[in-house]
């Protein structure tokens, strides 16, 4: 029998019949949001405020922003900071959770950018061939 530390979970015959399955897809659907995954990585370097994200994000509209903050926010991933001065200063800033998560992401990331190129490459070929039937 292998030690408790490095057993590896079984799940029961019919996990993903059950709530579970849907908990973690409601999760995955928000860190795997590609706003969510942009907001993270910006948010990662320290608090930032709203137009400072907006700037850093190409792409991403207000409204877009707000949902995806608010639904971040939402799941206690980033809290809101409103300071009381003249006009009001919101800094947006990853929790514990969200610092847990934003290794995950960088790297999702980073693997992305790295190969991005391959991806493209692949893709025009899929394309080309599908074209042609």
């Amino acid at each position: 029998m292998k030690p408790e530390h490095t057993r590896v979970p079984v799940l029961p015959p019919n996990a993903h019949l059950d709530g579970d399955c849907r908990g973690v897809a409601s999760v995955l659907a928000r860190v795997g949001d590609k706003w969510s995954v942009f907001v993270i990585m910006q948010l990662g370097g320290g608090p930032r405020r709203f137009n400072e994200l907006k700037r850093m994000i190409g792409g991403i509209s207000q409204r877009m922003l707000t949902l995806t903050l608010r639904g971040l926010e939402r799941d206690g991933l980033v809290t809101r900071t409103v300071f009381p001065t003249i006009p009001p200063r919101v800094d947006y800033e990853l929790t514990d959770l969200g610092r847990g998560l934003s290794t995950p992401v960088k790297a999702l990331g980073a693997w992305a950018h790295e190969h991005q190129p391959e991806i493209e490459s692949a893709r025009t070929r899929f394309d080309g061939r599908n074209a042609a039937e």
